[in-house]
């Protein structure tokens, strides 16, 4: 072989040896998120250095690290499953956080997982910031919608809201005065919605059984209902919003086929005063009853899922499960009624039932979804209730 060919494959041969290691470089990354499988590269050498204690030169520091870093490989996987699912931002940022988790566990480091998931989620478009005080580290989000029970903060005319909150739990905020860090990314503009209208396709793995049962006109009715464990990991965290962001959540694929049809069947018949009489009591008698301050402290509104999947719930969740099954089942115009210290539902029927209320020309009947003292019949609204104020925080008007 000639010697000018020779070195032609000699250098031919080390460009593909250093093409295939630049190809493999860094770990292979791969985790399941909501029934799909995520898959990236990634050098634990680009991994930032973000020492203890928490410091403004730590998170300059992180900036400039993460800057001339390589994240493409994890940014491009992200990119891909918005693409191809086109996830809302509520279940987009669970993924970042679980992306978060697998370069950067929060358990290592705390500031260093909470620093990636404002990079990652400003790379993806949204508009992020961080505040520090002291050893606390705040991800804020810019959001136009109204949010409760967590912190908000102002800048300029922009509302950003506060996503890692739970973390701490008790923030003295007139005592641990904040700062927004100024570190900025072009592409971060984006604001941020807390709707969820629809979820993913789980998969059959992530279902459990429970049996539910109630009493009825003197007969016992039982139900086994499918219940996704990945619902309750996606809305752990998720903050208290409008009524019409709340309860428009949907159940999830499975769980809807194993009791919306069921639930169809049993009602077939009954007409619809029948039916929303037995909804009302599977409402009631199918959960045990307990307010959000023993269980969870402060006030959380279940969606729908969670409801069926939970031990205990308040007048709120069951208002949310009874409004859910009424729009699957009938889809009949619906208020939500706000009273002092009660949530409870008025429906729309063909001619109204009972005690009605006057909302725009139209006749609601209040339907009690919650247990009371006595059984309360349609048009029936609790005694102590009878005279108080009340705010429809939500109509709904079937399309």
């Amino acid at each position: 072989m000639p010697k000018k060919i020779a070195i032609l494959f000699l250098l031919t041969g080390l460009i593909l040896c250093q093409l295939t290691v630049s190809g493999q470089r860094g770990d292979s990354h791969v985790f399941n998120f909501c029934g799909d499988t995520i898959r990236f590269q990634f050098d634990k050498t680009d991994l930032i250095n973000f020492p203890e204690p928490l410091s403004d030169t730590a998170l300059f520091d992180a900036y400039l690290q993460v800057k001339h870093a390589n994240y493409t490989a994890i940014t491009d996987a992200l990119q891909q499953y918005k693409q191809q699912h086109h996830p809302e931002d509520w279940l987009y940022y669970q993924l970042v956080r679980r992306t978060a988790q697998e370069i950067s566990p929060k358990e290592d480091n705390y500031h260093r997982y909470t620093f990636y998931k404002w990079f990652l989620m400003a790379k993806s478009g949204y508009d992020v910031m961080l505040n520090t005080s002291g050893s606390f580290l705040l991800f804020y989000i810019y959001s136009k919608e109204n949010i409760y029970n967590i912190p908000v903060r102002m800048k300029g005319d922009k509302q950003y809201v506060c996503l890692n909150y739970h973390d701490y739990r008790k923030i003295d905020f007139e005592k641990n005065r904040f700062a927004v860090f100024p570190l900025f990314l072009p592409e971060a503009t984006g604001n941020f919605s807390y709707k969820v209208t629809r979820l993913p396709d789980f998969t059959e793995n992530d279902y459990v059984e429970k049996d539910l049962q109630f009493d009825y006109n003197e007969n016992n009715y039982s139900f086994r209902v499918k219940l996704n464990t990945q619902v309750q990991k996606i809305f752990a965290n998720y903050p208290v919003v409008d009524y019409d962001s709340y309860f428009n959540i949907p159940l999830s694929k499975e769980t809807n086929s194993s009791l919306i049809p069921v639930l169809k069947k049993r009602l077939k018949g009954v007409g619809v005063k029948g039916g929303i009489e037995y909804l009302m009591n599977f409402t009631r008698y199918a959960f045990l009853f307990q307010p959000d301050s023993l269980v969870f402290g402060g006030e959380k509104r279940l969606t729908a899922e969670q409801t069926l999947f939970s031990e205990h719930s308040d007048c709120e969740d069951r208002a949310s499960l009874f409004f859910c099954l009424v729009k699957e089942i009938y889809n009949l115009p619906m208020l939500v009624l706000h009273y002092p210290k009660h949530v409870t539902i008025a429906v729309q029927f063909p001619k109204p039932v009972g005690r009605s209320i006057d909302y725009n020309g139209r006749k609601f009947s209040i339907c009690e979804p919650s247990p009371q003292k006595q059984d309360l019949a349609i048009g029936q609204i609790i005694p102590e209730l009878s005279k108080a104020p009340y705010e429809v925080v939500y109509a709904y008007t079937p399309y």
